[in-house]
């Protein structure tokens, strides 16, 4: 992206900011800000339970889930990608019902799962740690995992949900660029 994606603007508001609002519309209680070390605004950004920071640089987002998971005191972590302004709060009312004890709940499109847009149950921590453990940092095959395990409950996206999951992870994608033809 060549920039901090979490100070790119929505309306006006930073993306942190913006994200930080959904989750509490959404009925979040407790909300972290995941951020790497480098990351000097992070200490200035405000309305925020706490800020967690990847114990394992470059490992991906992986790290900072399980970082939030160790800290939260509730039993499910919602969990939203800093780069995917347009995903409603909607989206997370909806995948409430289908929590249960010790059962968090996850979008898929096709055989694709949406990581950075799911709550994870607690105990998601344990195979999380597992992964790590082994070098796995990839989402994709852990999520597949805990979905056969009974850890999340899959909630197919919609053909016109998945405009919702497009992120902002090039420059082309972020508002005020332009796209090239």
């Amino acid at each position: 992206m060549g920039r901090d994606k979490a100070l790119l603007e929505v309306g006006g508001m930073p993306l942190w900011q913006r994200q930080r609002d959904l989750l509490s519309a959404a009925g979040s209680g407790e909300i972290f800000l995941s951020v790497r070390p480098s990351q000097n605004w992070a200490r200035d950004a405000h309305g925020y339970s706490g800020v967690v920071y990847d114990a394992m640089p470059l490992c991906g987002p992986l790290m900072g889930i399980t970082a939030a998971l160790e800290q939260a005191t509730h039993a499910w972590l919602a969990v939203l990608a800093i780069d995917l302004p347009a995903l409603p709060a909607r989206w997370f009312r909806e995948l409430q019902p289908l929590c249960a004890p010790r059962m968090g709940a996850v979008g898929r499109r096709g055989d694709r799962f949406e990581p950075l847009a799911a709550i994870y149950p607690r105990e998601f921590r344990w195979l999380a740690w597992d992964a790590i453990g082994r070098s796995e940092f990839a989402l994709q095959p852990l999520l597949r995992l805990a979905a056969e395990r009974g850890l999340l409950r899959v909630r197919e996206i919609s053909d016109t949900e998945a405009e919702w999951f497009a992120n902002w992870n090039e420059p082309a994608n972020a508002p005020g660029s332009r796209v090239r033809s």
